[in-house]
């Protein structure tokens, strides 16, 4: 949701706050200590140039996360709670209100995509790349053995549940770019993203593009660098819905105490993937 025209530094700087804390509770006293102002004069303020409450804007935040994620693909139990609501209950009332129909008629009105996809042996296995015209979208891995491809276009097809999926020769020979990544996840990545999730799973996306191989964070150190100390289940949660594996690097991200913590593709190549990239980097 995008700040509108005209508004004065107060309530920019409420608008920055909410976006920043989307799948948290935010309270009238904490988004007014953070910006400096008295609850009531903010309330007041944000109303007037907005039209809403700042906990309207907040419910408005969590619907258009909802949205994105069910048009990514995810079933309504797991966008609901990547979404921010603490159950499924808030979400429905939320809904009735909002979206005039109930989360799983949203689900199925989910806006398609065009997606090429094509399947190659790799370093790590088995590689399904499926890609928009504007980029590459989705990389799953699997075990290179019998009905593995089947396995991955399945996955594919789950997540993207109402994009057109079609098998061919993805654009601008970006399967090399894929496979040679792949290969060698130290070397520069040489073909665009299409990151698609919600604005809060792609601020973790892209903090994870810019872990330097070689370099691990943990969970809440990744929380801290998108400016949601809190959000850490909520970031857990971004890593495992990650579609484009290794390229964009959750295979950096561990625990606390050092443990490996989840991995979609399997910790036997988390571990690899790590292994790898010190090695490259003494």
């Amino acid at each position: 949701m995008t700040s509108i025209p005209a508004i004065d530094r107060d309530v920019q700087s409420a608008l920055v706050y909410l976006n920043q804390h989307s799948e948290d509770v935010v309270t009238l006293e904490e988004l007014a200590y953070a910006v400096g102002l008295s609850p009531h004069y903010l309330q007041r303020k944000f109303k007037a140039q907005l039209g809403m409450s700042p906990r309207e804007y907040g419910a408005k935040l969590k619907l258009s996360s909802f949205r994105g994620e069910l048009n990514a693909g995810h079933a309504v139990t797991d966008a609901t709670y990547a979404a921010g609501y603490g159950s499924s209950r808030a979400l429905y009332e939320s809904a009735r209100t909002s979206l005039g129909m109930t989360p799983a008629q949203v689900a199925r009105k989910g806006a398609g995509l065009a997606i090429v996809y094509a399947l190659h042996s790799c370093a790590l296995g088995r590689a399904l790349m499926g890609a928009t015209e504007d980029g590459v979208c989705a990389v799953y891995l699997g075990d290179d053995k019998l009905g593995t491809d089947s396995e991955l276009e399945r996955e594919l097809k789950h997540q993207f549940a109402a994009a057109d999926c079609t098998r061919g020769k993805l654009p601008h020979n970006w399967e090399r770019g894929i496979i040679d990544h792949l290969s060698d996840t130290c070397a520069p990545l040489g073909v665009p993203l299409d990151f698609r999730g919600t604005p809060f799973q792609v601020r973790v996306w892209k903090a994870l593009r810019e872990i330097p191989a070689g370099e691990r964070r943990t969970y809440s150190a990744l929380a801290t660098s998108i400016g949601s100390p809190n959000a850490v289940r909520a970031v857990g949660s971004a890593c495992g819905q990650n579609a484009i594996a290794v390229l964009i690097p959750c295979h950096r991200v561990t625990r606390k105490d050092g443990g490996l913590g989840g991995y979609r593709w399997g910790l036997e190549r988390k571990r690899a993937l790590l292994a790898n990239e010190s090695k490259s980097s003494e």
